[in-house]
């Protein structure tokens, strides 16, 4: 008899369910660890559970420019409409895009409507406005020397001759501004068209009262506000005409608020051409290269042959992005068709202003195609009927594998319990990563996703009876059937899954939450089977209660109708002595 070879698993082996149950286990105790550590440890829910809402804007080119609608500006149209919803001062809001041209804003509860309408539907805004002066947004002291002329967080110059004329932290180092020392500065900037700085050091003129009444009102305003209030940050540039000389808030390099004095807008976004962060190998650095058209190139050498004249600050030029300057170069020479903005950047900040510079220029505008807005009572309404619903689903599920199956219910429960803490945490963990919300179809998605787990279940159950039909012992009889169960539950899951990235790229909006969740759970689906079911069933299978056919197993032998037990039969061969013969 040939020996068997080695190395090699009999067919119907038992394998090693240790291991695969140590796996999941060990999976799930660091998703969970992951959830508390991360401090999300309950699923974000969607607007039409929390209550908010959903503003859904489509990409719009201008003709001729169809290409415009692409990743890049999308992503970009993503970050400024997110500046946006920033500063209405709300929390915890979404922008994402959904599909190529569309753009989702979710914004939870406590937000005026029509305000959030008017902020995510217009077309972004840049100018580039000079800086009449400045001063940290920190409340106005009684005593103290006025702010100096503190070095701008960058420097603009033509593309080949630019140097890194920044210096981030000595504007950390300037003292904050007296309130009368704000007013003279202001009234001395709109008096002359090109105002010049008090010297450093030296002391300021008595402040006189100014005769204009606006220019009295543009020194109240600058001196009360208050940039870290995100409510007055947003209400600054409301109304404000290019033309105008306004107020304005901006961060600077080590990411502190300050209040800006900026004349009327002498360069649009529009006017340039181009504009993208780039390293420049020769300084070893990163830069921001700006072209503009033929007419934003004449205006943007009026515009630097001024400033380049002046003292800082204002040498400098501030680009103002819906309000809010997102950078301040002082000038060094007369630019024209090109320049650089040079600086302390990173790779992220030099391209975070490329873009924003870029966008200005960019053809694209945005339709609003729907507003939702669902109260915070109704959407717990919906949470609670979708509970419900969940609840009664998997109670039904429950009562038919008990009654049906018996013990092996037991094993489908503590499945289906496995896939509800991977499902949770899972989905507790994806809020912070990637944004996800749990909507009303979201749970819809894993109330059948209940049905679809149970099935691989059933397949798997049904196939070792059969097993135990034909006359086989319970060991033998689990790894038998699980061949054929998995080819089936593969195909069956597959097929689901397919089902749902299909349904996730086709659709937009609120449906893309049910696919997703289809999705998921699909998955995890094949990870309880593979890695829990079949090593829990079996481990059951070496018990007396189950191994035996307890009655109350539901693996009983008698009441399957199972046939004799499959012997071979053994031939035996009589030999005769010859001598007997």
């Amino acid at each position: 008899m040939a020996a068997p070879k080695k190395g090699r698993r009999p067919a119907g082996g038992q394998g090693r369910p240790g291991r695969a149950l140590a796996l999941i286990l060990i999976a799930m105790v660091a998703l969970t660890g992951g959830m508390f550590w991360s401090g999300h440890t309950t699923p974000r829910l969607g607007i039409d559970l929390a209550g908010g809402t959903s503003i859904t804007l489509k990409a719009k080119a201008e003709p001729g420019k169809e290409d415009a609608v692409n990743e890049t500006n999308m992503n970009t149209a993503v970050g400024i409409i997110e500046r946006r919803v920033n500063g209405l001062g709300v929390s915890e809001a979404e922008v994402q895009t959904q599909g190529r041209e569309n753009i989702i804003v979710n914004i939870p509860k406590g937000v005026d409507e029509k305000q959030a309408r008017e902020q995510v539907g217009t077309t972004a805004q840049l100018y580039f406005r000079p800086v009449l002066t400045y001063a940290p947004s920190e409340p106005a002291t009684p005593t103290g020397s006025p702010s100096g002329t503190a070095t701008p967080s960058a420097s603009a110059s033509t593309a080949d001759e630019g140097e890194d004329d920044g210096k981030k932290d000595e504007k950390s180092a300037t003292p904050s501004a007296t309130a009368s020392t704000q007013g003279r500065a202001v009234s001395e900037a709109l008096k002359a068209p090109s105002p010049t700085p008090t010297p450093s050091g030296s002391a300021p003129p008595e402040a006189t009262p100014s005769a204009d009444p606006a220019t009295a009102a543009l020194q109240q305003k600058f001196t009360e506000l208050n940039c870290l209030d995100p409510k007055q940050r947003a209400a600054v540039g409301e109304g404000v005409k290019p033309e105008d000389t306004t107020v304005a808030c901006g961060k600077n390099a080590i990411g502190q608020w300050e209040k800006y004095i900026l004349g009327p807008a002498e360069v649009e976004g529009k006017d340039v051409d181009d504009a993208k962060g780039v390293f420049d190998q020769q300084r070893g650095m990163w830069i921001v290269t700006m072209d503009f058209t033929g007419s934003g190139s004449k205006k943007f050498q009026q515009i630097t042959s001024k400033l380049s004249q002046q003292q800082e600050p204002q040498n400098q030029f501030a680009i103002v992005l819906d309000g809010e300057v997102v950078s301040a170069p002082s000038v060094r020479q007369t630019l024209s068709a090109s320049a650089e903005i040079s600086g302390s950047f990173t790779q992220s900040s030099a391209q975070d202003l490329g873009n924003i510079l870029s966008y200005g220029a960019l053809p694209l505008s945005f339709d609003t195609q729907s507003v939702t807005t669902v109260t915070a009572a109704l959407g717990g309404e919906q949470l609670e009927a979708g509970l419900i619903a969940g609840a009664i689903g998997l109670a039904l599920v429950i009562l038919y594998l008990v009654v049906y199956y018996r013990g092996l219910s037991l094993v489908a429960l503590l499945s289906l319990m496995v896939s509800a803490i991977l499902t949770y945490v899972i989905m507790a963990l994806l809020g912070p990563a990637i944004g996800f919300a749990l909507n009303l179809p979201a749970v819809c998605g894993a109330i059948v996703a209940i049905g679809i787990t149970a099935d691989s279940f059933i397949v798997y159950f049904e196939r070792i009876r059969d097993e135990i039909r034909e006359g086989r012992t319970l060991r033998p009889a689990v790894e038998r059937a699980w061949p054929r169960a998995r080819r089936t539950i593969l195909v069956s899951d597959f097929v689901s899954f397919l089902a749902a990235a299909v349904l996730f790229v086709v659709t937009v909006g609120k449906v893309q939450g049910f696919a997703f969740t289809l999705g998921l759970t699909t998955l995890l689906d094949v990870v309880v089977v593979f890695l829990f079911t079949k090593p829990i069933m079996t481990l059951l299978a070496r018990t007396k209660f189950f191994g035996d056919g307890h009655a109350w197993s539901g693996l009983d032998p008698k009441r399957l109708g199972a046939k004799p037990p499959l012997r071979r039969s053994r031939r035996t061969t009589a030999t005769i002595d010859p001598k007997e013969a």
